[in-house]
């Protein structure tokens, strides 16, 4: 399980809730439906104007799975070092488990990449070109779905003023009636309730979810460059201790794997 973005998850969640309670005498006050269907129901409309609604949802699961199993680990790229390891010494002893092997590695695109290879269709630099152009492939289009979850973040607020605009018009108009000095305090912070949820929508939830999925947009960009240059240094059955100490060079000194340890 994701502990980190399910704490941040409740974490924000009980951020909202404590500042609408606490210091409150009337906490029903922040409860108001036509508010929330006002930046909730607005919000989907506008998202389904200006983007594709399933779209925008399946981007929602891909963040939901994530709460619950860490999308990217953090040691991905120490095993995906040491699985091109295991490869290249295969490739280059003729290992005939080669071919199981890479049936039964985890990653997909390490999977295509390495089947790839052994398929012998397109020359080694045209194969690597092909590879570089589905990595920036995949990694524009998850950019581009992240970003798009981003820019979802400033509908809510406009909601949200939308529907503290429709309460003050309608605590204006009721002014003349006898009496209704007395509710201008109590209609006008019903009226502020959906600026509040809008805020609060936008800003705890929607656009950090966007930056969660194009932090893992990068990682995931990241992986599969590492994985191209692993496939390139197989080609020409570098020595696997080469090909760790060239692929290491993409991480940070705390990230890299120590091949060294793997031969003891």
């Amino acid at each position: 399980m994701n502990i980190v973005n399910l704490m941040g998850i409740v974490f924000a969640a009980f951020i909202m809730v404590f500042s609408m309670v606490f210091g409150n005498p009337n906490p029903g006050k922040m409860l108001d439906a036509h508010g929330a269907l006002i930046v909730i129901g607005g919000t989907l409309a506008c998202v389904g104007v200006a983007f594709s609604l399933p779209r925008a949802f399946s981007m929602l699961m891909i963040f939901i799975k994530g709460l619950f199993k860490t999308t990217v680990p953090k040691d991905l790229n120490k095993r995906i070092i040491e699985e091109l390891m295991k490869l290249a010494e295969a490739y280059r002893s003729g290992n005939p488990e080669l071919e199981n092997m890479v049936k039964n590695s985890s990653d997909p695109f390490l999977r295509e990449a390495m089947q790839a290879m052994m398929d012998e269709v397109l020359e080694p630099n045209k194969l690597i070109r092909v590879l570089h152009a589905r990595v920036n492939t995949l990694y524009e289009r998850y950019s581009d779905d992240a970003k798009m979850f981003a820019a979802c973040g400033k509908y809510p607020p406009a909601m949200g003023l939308m529907g503290a605009v429709t309460g003050m018009i309608m605590l204006l108009g009721s002014l003349g009636q006898p009496g209704a000095e007395k509710t201008v305090g109590p209609n006008m912070s019903v009226a502020l309730v959906a600026t509040l949820y809008g805020i609060a929508l936008a800003n705890l939830f929607i656009i950090p979810i966007g930056e969660h999925l194009q932090e893992i947009a990068k990682k995931m960009k990241l992986k599969n460059t590492i994985i191209v240059e692993g496939v390139k240094f197989i080609q020409q059955r570098q020595n696997p201790v080469v090909l760790a100490e060239e692929l290491n060079s993409y991480l940070l000194p705390s990230e890299r794997l120590d091949w060294k340890a793997i031969g003891k």
